[in-house]
């Protein structure tokens, strides 16, 4: 990066608060976006190619990045790519996988799971088979840390998309959530379900519903644990758009959950995803949709600590990632979010990511939380 970067950079404040009549910013912002050495172009769009929906994995060895994504919104998935130094230069793998993966459908999400005899195994699911009124939720799976894959059943849950994310329990199985609208379709009213597996991805629970609000619609849970190691607590993007995000929690390992309730303003937002930082705070990397927000629909970091989220608290701040210059300007997000050993953070999404007829693009961007608190500070 460049040394007199954050010199450049926009400085956004709580003080916009004052022009609005009810929700507005309630924390610090700024702008990061305009740093283009921070960008990282992991699949380039064309006037042709919309490439869409990326998540991310970061290996054991903290330096070994999968990225999946699918062509068109809420396409056909295909692509893979692999980066070995941190996500610097990536390299594609589509040709290595199933020929079967193009027939996927929608926002396919890479997970690796470890079943009891300790056999780590990646996954990665999708959201349908063929069209999307297939079977639900298919799969392909590695058995060698990515160099090999194959095609697996599909597990038959009907969904909008497949497990937004997956959290490991106390007794070591896994809890994946997910959304489903009516005969699994999109449409309201959304509810979030959950399934577990014991055996490491091959088979799941009956998945139950979880969390159902009236005049809402939860969808795309991230679940993560509290800093204690007792709690899970579950981000929701509530898909009317009227209001907050929403939150629910869990101290029995997901036999049981709190209603949701609404997150702070600057947690609102689509497809939360998130790290746990050295010094116990999170950084979460989403699509903006807080009322009022003068950077909705773009891609944002949210800064804070578990207490802040918990409380509906404003959190620290909020760091504008990426510009989206779609036309409708919701059309981002759907982030991976990594931290690597030197503290930098991997932020990687889907966005029209300039002017000008060519397609959304996957694209990273990179920062240290040291770097955007001196920011804060110096605003100060």
């Amino acid at each position: 990066m460049k040394a007199n970067t954050l010199l450049s950079l926009t400085l956004l404040t709580a003080l916009l608060s004052g022009a609005f009549a009810e929700e507005g910013p309630d924390l610090p912002m700024f702008d990061l976006s305009t740093d283009t050495d921070r960008h990282v172009i992991i699949a380039a769009g064309t006037e042709e190619i919309y490439q869409g929906h990326p998540t991310t994995l970061l290996m054991p060895d903290k330096k070994t990045i999968f990225a999946v994504w699918c062509i068109n919104h809420g396409g056909a998935a295909g692509p893979m790519a692999r980066s070995e130094d941190g996500g610097l230069t990536w390299t594609r793998l589509d040709e290595t996988l199933p020929p079967g993966f193009s027939t996927h459908q929608n926002c396919p999400s890479i997970y690796r799971l470890v079943d009891p005899e300790g056999t780590a195994r990646l996954w990665v699911w999708s959201a349908a088979l063929g069209e999307r009124g297939g079977p639900g939720m298919p799969s392909i799976m590695s058995e060698d840390d990515g160099k090999t894959w194959k095609e697996m059943p599909p597990l038959d849950f009907p969904c909008v998309m497949t497990f937004s994310s997956i959290v490991q329990l106390k007794d070591g199985h896994y809890l994946g959530l997910y959304h489903v609208g009516p005969e699994g379709k999109d449409k309201p009213p959304l509810e979030v379900y959950q399934t577990i597996t014991a055996d490491g991805g091959f088979t799941w629970s009956e998945p139950v519903i979880v969390a159902t609000v009236e005049g809402k619609n939860p969808c795309e849970p991230f679940v993560f644990r509290s800093p204690d190691g007792n709690e899970l607590c579950c981000l929701m993007r509530e898909n009317t758009h009227k209001g907050r995000s929403l939150m629910m929690f869990s101290r029995d390992e997901g036999k049981t959950w709190t209603t949701p309730e609404d997150t702070s303003w600057g947690l609102t937002g689509d497809r939360h995803m998130g790290v746990q930082l050295e010094d116990g705070r999170w950084v979460f990397a989403f699509r903006d949709q807080a009322l009022n927000s003068p950077t909705k629909g773009d891609f944002v970091a949210w800064v804070g600590s578990y207490d802040d989220i918990k409380n509906g608290t404003p959190g620290d701040y909020r760091v504008k990632l990426l510009h989206s210059y779609a036309e409708r300007k919701g059309d981002c997000g759907y982030p991976g979010v990594e931290l690597l050993p030197d503290g930098t953070i991997v932020a990687t999404t889907y966005v029209k990511y300039a002017e000008g007829p060519e397609k959304h693009s996957v694209v990273s961007t990179r920062f240290k939380i040291e770097e955007t608190d001196e920011i804060l500070e110096a605003s100060r």
